[in-house]
């Protein structure tokens, strides 16, 4: 029963089998719709705030078979396709296939990646064919054994044969903690986090980061969660270098949930340059 945490703000799941190596980021402002035929649809948008907004539709459609499809259409025009096969050429493994296309420019390449999951095991490989025919893989795999966890990433140019990066990370974990140990950026980037769910209401985590490359100094963050009600949380964040972040999250209705935040820096709080947001979430 395993699951690595970098991110110590994030809620530690137990179960089998063992997460990915690296976490999925989920966007908070999307939008989903869901049409009679069974078709999903999602509308995302970013903003940097000083720069252009950037959106994208999205359609996905489940088939009997288990066999998915996506299509998806951003503001950069490009037009993405994914077929995704879950367990059809083994049980546990589920394959991607993912094709993207400029109406303007053609092709811009095409992806192929395999997620294996098995009892105590998760694999990954992502291969990556460019349009000038450059090829590039990359893979990771995480073993688990009665909460511990080892797990490790590396990446390869096909046209250099050439290793890219490579990265490690060993953690232990367990329903109501968890602790781990990570190096990235070819071993130069070195992370210790803990995390630990305090009670039914209360969650707090403290993250060490060096960057041997770099020289630079630890950075530190001390995070923590709190649970208002069964609809509503907090979140607040703050980091050796005075940077504060705080969140609010509420779920408004059955199909509406909305969210704000903010980051702050507390050695300058007369000067400008804080950032503040919102998001919407509407599902239906």
């Amino acid at each position: 029963m395993a699951s690595i945490a970098v991110d110590p703000l994030q809620k530690v799941i137990v179960k089998l089998p063992p997460p990915n190596f690296s976490d999925i980021a989920k966007s908070s402002n999307d939008v989903k719709l869901k049409a009679p035929n069974g078709v999903a649809f999602t509308a995302k948008g970013t903003s940097a705030h000083d720069g252009p907004v950037s959106s994208s539709l999205e359609g996905k459609k489940v088939l009997p078979n288990g066999i998915s499809v996506t299509q998806s259409w951003n503001t950069a025009n490009l037009l993405s396709t994914k077929v995704e096969l879950t367990n059809t050429f083994a049980s546990g493994l589920k394959t991607e296939v993912i094709n993207n296309f400029n109406p303007a420019s053609g092709n811009q390449g095409q992806k192929l990646n395999f997620h294996f999951q098995q009892q105590n095991f998760h694999g990954r490989v992502f291969a990556d064919l460019k349009a000038n025919g450059a090829v590039s893989t990359i893979a990771d795999a995480v073993l688990s054994h009665e909460g511990f966890l080892v797990g490790g990433e590396v990446g390869y140019d096909v046209q250099k044969a050439a290793i890219t990066k490579y990265s490690a990370a060993v953690g232990y974990t367990t329903g109501t903690y968890n602790a781990a140990i990570t190096a990235t950026n070819s071993l130069n980037v070195f992370a210790a986090s803990y995390y630990q769910k305090v009670n039914s209401a209360v969650e707090a985590g403290a993250k060490a980061t060096w960057d041997a490359k770099q020289g630079s100094a630890v950075g530190l963050e001390l995070a923590a969660k709190y649970k208002i009600d069964p609809a509503s949380f907090a979140k607040a964040k703050i980091n050796n270098l005075g940077i504060a972040s705080l969140a609010y999250n509420t779920r408004v209705n059955s199909g509406l949930t909305f969210g704000i935040g903010g980051s702050f820096d507390t050695q300058k709080l007369n000067e400008a340059g804080h950032k503040l947001g919102t998001s919407f979430t509407f599902e239906g």
